[in-house]
């Protein structure tokens, strides 16, 4: 029985190795040790090491000892005794270098060292970090994920600004204010009807102060021409003294190149994230193991950072429990249970089914009824109603999102998930929710901007007696909703968490009181929060160039708010949650977010007409054409080049191409897997057979 075990053991182990050495990447190691050795047999070693570390580097040829030279001795696995002799025998081999060798690796050195103070100084001015190390400690990473998040995305539109003010506001900045030697050029078109020029300005006379109150919180009135809006750019180009700035090409580029960017920033972060949570999800054992025995940073000293690192290393390890408690619980239903907890998944998801239709009716019924009543009746209002019919949208889409989630957080807790799926099943069912509200607010502006019901109308492509400027409205309705959110978000922690939290502390006797409780921090409400405002602050820099400074001053108050609301009317949650798959997770709620972002964006550019009466793209019928006659300027060769790259006879070969290289790299991911896979078999064998 022994010797079949043993000779079963050989057999699997053989075939692993044998695996192994069909790897690409084992060969290539094999290419690179034979070069290695070749050139290692003239010479001879200065030492004989007493580590396999220190052996291997002696065995390395010349490029390979330069190249682990010039890396830090503390990355090597060895003690102190044996990194002081790996120390002694780098600075011995200096001396037989070439001058210019010397100097190679002394500028090496001398460049890694200042990477590791820079990356050591941005470290101690990273943005809230030790907020966000508090938070980490008292509510755990779940909690803390969702602050480092908001920092991201603050830090992401501050970067958007950036470049939309350098490439749209500075030009005009400089030449209103005469700064440069530079005037506007602004070209007539005789081709547009005259009809759709035409831009009624609001009267001027004697003025409320509560009609500043409704323009400030609408951008109606005074803010209407400001920069704020789409309608302030109505310049054809920029003349400096050498040159013609093409205004409406940069405003058109200037918000491809700010979606382009988040996009590539969120997909970086998503794949950092998803290797992390690949890695963390394999081992369970591994993973407690780690925390137990390798968890803890000694490099601390301070008392109040080692009981902050103690919470955090309690919290996983509590989450590692409950997850691992509800996996059992799982492994232990009977077939009645099973049947029985789908048969109310399927019924609890037909009543959410229900509550989303019936949320997507109320917004549309209410954006048309805004709409309708908006242009026709606004002279005849008092304030409170002229306010209501203004913001009517964004109520009805405000309550639908206070009251799903609700909803939601209740139905989530009779489907029997294990926490973290509740938050990620919460998270889709949510931003479903609220970015499917933004679609039909847009839907719905979009058939009632192009609708035309006669001829006159349909002169311009677009219902221009109703909308002259129908970007501006556009941009107005993103920034009444960014708005109105942050007046939600302040009046919910002022008028509802601190007053909860009162009654909470000195009613805690009354039964009532006692059954609501001290609040929670709700992840998946909150993080949902922060992607539809990411998402309407993506739709409307097209048509608000300064949304993204107001979304970047919107983000910082939250945070403060947030924290000091998490701080002192808040309690940690009765069930923990863990970081490593959330971060992940609400990265990809917001790669979700932002396609949104690109349809609505997308057709507007390329489909709806552009306001002749307004904006940089009076000329054009719609706001892509600038690109295609922009390319008509450039010499025949380019323009050549640029046609065939963007044909169908590029785009399908080279559609091939990538799918071809992608089924590839999931091959060679599947064999990795399968070496991963055969090498714990391996390592469970060597653990359980006797040496």
């Amino acid at each position: 029985m022994c010797t079949d075990s043993f000779l079963d053991y050989n057999l699997l182990t053989s075939m692993t190795v044998s695996f192994l050495q069909e790897l690409p990447s084992y060969r290539s190691i094999v290419r690179r040790r034979t070069s290695i050795l070749s050139r290692d047999k003239s010479g001879g070693t200065l030492l004989k090491p007493a580590s396999s570390e220190i052996r291997s580097y002696l065995e390395t040829g010349k490029s390979e000892r330069e190249h682990l030279g010039s890396q830090s001795i503390r990355k090597y696995a060895l003690n102190i005794s044996e990194k002081r002799r790996l120390r002694e025998i780098q600075e011995a081999q200096v001396k037989y270098l070439s001058d210019w060798d010397q100097w190679k690796q002394y500028s090496t050195k001398s460049w890694k060292r200042f990477i590791e103070e820079a990356k050591e100084l941005a470290s101690h001015l990273e943005l809230w970090k030790n907020d966000i190390r508090s938070i980490e400690a008292k509510f755990g990473t779940g909690i803390q994920s969702y602050f480092s998040f908001l920092r991201f995305l603050v830090i992401l539109n501050s970067v958007i600004f950036t470049i939309i003010f350098l490439f749209i506001l500075l030009p005009i900045i400089l030449t209103k204010y005469k700064i440069t030697e530079s005037t506007f050029l602004i070209l007539p078109s005789n081709e547009v009807d005259m009809r759709c020029k035409v831009y009624p300005v609001n009267s001027t006379g004697l003025i409320y102060f509560y009609t500043y109150m409704i323009d400030l919180l609408s951008g109606t009135g005074f803010l209407e021409w400001t920069s704020l809006f789409y309608g302030h750019y109505t310049v054809d180009g920029i003349k400096f003294k050498n040159f013609t700035y093409d205004l409406p090409l940069a405003y058109l580029l200037t918000t491809v190149v700010c979606l382009a960017l988040s996009l590539l920033w969120i997909v970086k972060r998503s794949v950092e994230g998803f290797k992390q949570n690949l890695v963390r999800s394999e081992e369970q054992f591994q993973s407690y193991c780690n925390k137990i025995f390798a968890g803890w940073d000694f490099c601390i000293t301070d008392q109040s950072t080692a009981k902050l690192k103690h919470s955090s290393i309690q919290y996983e390890l509590k989450t590692d429990l409950e997850e691992e408690r509800i996996r059992k619980k799982i492994a232990e239903r009977t077939p009645e249970e099973t049947l029985r907890i789908y048969s109310l998944r399927m019924l609890l998801n037909a009543i959410v089914i229900t509550v989303l239709a019936a949320c997507f009716y109320a917004i549309y019924v209410a954006t048309v009824f805004s709409q309708e009543h908006m242009k026709k009746e606004i002279d005849k209002m008092v304030f409170g109603e002229n306010l209501l019919i203004l913001y009517l949208p964004s109520i009805v889409i405000t309550l639908a999102n206070f009251i799903t989630p609700l909803i939601f957080s209740k139905i989530i807790h009779y489907e029997d998930y294990s926490p973290a799926f509740e938050i990620r099943l919460t998270l889709l069912r949510c931003v479903f929710m609220r970015l499917s509200t933004i679609c039909v607010l847009v839907l719905t502006l979009g058939s009632k901007i192009t609708f035309c019901d006669n001829e006159e109308c349909r002169v311009c492509g677009y219902n221009h007696k109703i909308y002259p400027c129908w970007e501006n409205q556009f941009g107005q309705e993103m920034y009444k909703l960014t708005i109105f959110d942050l007046i939600i978000n302040l009046a919910m922690t002022v008028f509802v968490e601190f007053p909860r939290k009162l009654l909470v502390t000195h009613c805690s006797s009354w039964k009532v009181i006692r059954y609501w409780g001290q609040q929670e921090f709700a992840i998946p409400d909150n993080v949902l929060g922060i992607v539809y405002a990411q998402t309407i602050c993506w739709i409307g820099s097209f048509f608000s160039p300064l949304l993204p400074a107001i979304a970047t001053v919107k983000f910082i108050i939250i945070f403060y708010v947030k924290e000091i609301s998490l701080m002192h009317t808040c309690r940690p949650s009765t069930r923990p949650f863990r970081a490593s798959n959330s971060n992940f997770f609400f990265l990809l709620v917001l790669l979700i977010g932002l396609t949104l972002a690109f349809i609505p964006l997308g057709i507007s550019m390329t489909h709806i007409p552009s306001s002749k009466a307004c904006g940089p793209f009076t000329n054009y019928n719609t706001s892509w054409e600038v690109v295609p006659k922009t390319i008509s300027t450039f010499p025949s060769a380019l323009q050549t080049f640029i046609n065939s790259i963007t044909s169908e006879a590029f785009a399908v070969p080279f559609f091939i191409v990538i799918c071809l290289i992608m089924f590839y790299f999931i091959a060679l991911a599947g064999a990795h897997k399968r070496v991963v896979v055969q090498l714990r078999q391996q390592l469970a064998m060597v653990r359980w057979h006797p040496k």
